[in-house]
């Protein structure tokens, strides 16, 4: 018979892979929106930008206000799923790429409440297994964030405004799962007063902040290439094949990003209880940094080739995002360490702004075949924090890896 652990895994993991559909729902219709809207230049790189701009600010509230800790999980991850889905649901009535932009905004607040809520969750439901429990829900939010692309591939030949309400609808259920069908743990952490100690803890916490500086290399690199590799890989294979389908590119990218990233965030889980999160996040981080590099040489060359390099950076890319959170929830006091997890990923996705809206003005200077290259810095970076905090697993922990061990510090 099935835990009760599980079926809560089950149902949050849906729940996110629903709501997170959100996210690049206006990104995968960008093309028909510019036209749309009569977007500028200008406004272009915020279409995509808009979303973490959100997160950053809605984060940045709940961090501040301990929100996190200090009201019941589930209502919140609710409340902000509901809300996504109408700022999103009405976009299909905007005529105005301000307005339009600005829902967006509003969107990425939203899932601020969405995503860290539910890794604290689950962190309260798996004291051990964590990393292999994070690391599912991570692989639903890498399958959410792309189902949009899978969504068109259906769709494409209908109306755009079907993606948005396609994932309006899942946004809307994610809220109805996780409010009815999902149980509270039977030991919940104390719900405690709004006090700016809590963002002070935090940062003066030398293991959390190593395996933040981590994730901000991590997070330099994730969603820039989860915005742009579309636009590369259709420019790649018009380059090859004029006549190329865009099935064949919408199909392409939900590969490379959804299912070579479910995939990863899964392995990455299992692998991490195993060697240890500092290890599993090097090692990954080294890979897709290599593939960052090599990912332009295949620009214009045969499909398969681009789709076998980007496949394998979609896999690792992602598939040690789950053991930075994990990381944290595990070396924080339990007291705030939601609003160390939101704290965590407000700061990472202020990062992924500059990246976001680099790669086009260098795109411009350095072409395809070299523009992603830029990315390779952040993961290079969060080896080195990673090494540094592999060295105090094993000076304070005494090479421990058992979790509740780590809790305790």
């Amino acid at each position: 018979m099935i835990s009760q652990e599980w079926r809560t895994l089950f149902w949050v993991g849906l729940s996110v892979l629903f709501a997170l559909s959100l996210w690049f729902s206006a990104s995968a219709i960008a093309p028909e929106l510019i036209r749309f809207w009569d977007i500028t230049s200008q406004l272009e790189a915020w279409l995509s930008a808009s979303v973490p701009l959100g997160f950053v600010v809605g984060a940045f509230c709940s961090a501040y206000f301990g929100m996190a800790d200090r009201f019941h999980s589930r209502k919140i991850f609710a409340i902000s799923a509901l809300s996504g889905s109408f700022f999103n649901g009405i976009l299909i009535f905007v005529d105005q790429a301000l307005l339009g932009i600005l829902l967006r905004v509003l969107t990425g607040v939203c899932l601020a409440g969405v995503y860290p809520i539910a890794v604290k969750i689950l962190s309260q439901w798996f004291p051990r297994k964590r990393g292999l429990a994070i690391g599912i829900l991570i692989a639903a939010l890498t399958l959410g964030s792309s189902l949009p692309h899978f969504v068109l591939m259906f769709f494409s030949s209908f109306q755009w405004q079907l993606v948005l309400i396609t994932s309006s609808v899942l946004s809307f259920l994610s809220a109805i799962i996780i409010y009815f069908i999902v149980k509270d743990p039977t030991i919940t952490s104390t719900k405690t007063p709004f006090s700016i100690t809590f963002i002070h803890q935090v940062v003066k916490n030398k293991p959390v902040m190593l395996a933040n500086y981590g994730y901000f290399g991590h997070m330099w690199e994730l969603y820039a290439m989860w915005t742009w590799l579309p636009t590369f890989l259709a420019a790649s294979f018009y380059n090859n094949s004029p006549g190329v389908s865009p099935w064949i590119i919408a199909f392409s990218t939900f590969l490379s990003i959804g299912i070579a990233g479910g995939i990863g965030c899964v392995l990455g889980g299992i692998i991490s209880d195993k060697i240890g999160r500092s290890n599993l996040t090097m090692i990954s981080m080294m890979i897709s940094a290599i593939c960052s590099i090599l990912i332009g040489f295949t620009y214009g060359q045969v499909i398969w080739l681009t789709l076998v390099v980007s496949f394998i950076w979609g896999m690792t890319v992602i598939s040690d995002s789950a053991q930075f959170s994990a990381a944290v929830s595990e070396v924080s006091d339990s007291s705030y360490v939601g609003t160390a997890l939101t704290f965590q990923m407000c700061i990472g996705f202020l990062i992924t702004i500059f990246s976001i809206n680099l790669i086009p003005v260098l795109q411009k200077i350095m072409g395809w075949e070299w523009v992603f290259t830029l990315l390779a810095i952040g993961p290079v970076l969060g080896i080195v924090s990673m090494a540094k905090f592999k060295y105090y697993e094993v000076t304070a922990i005494g090479g421990n890896k058992n979790e509740d061990t780590a809790t305790r510090i």
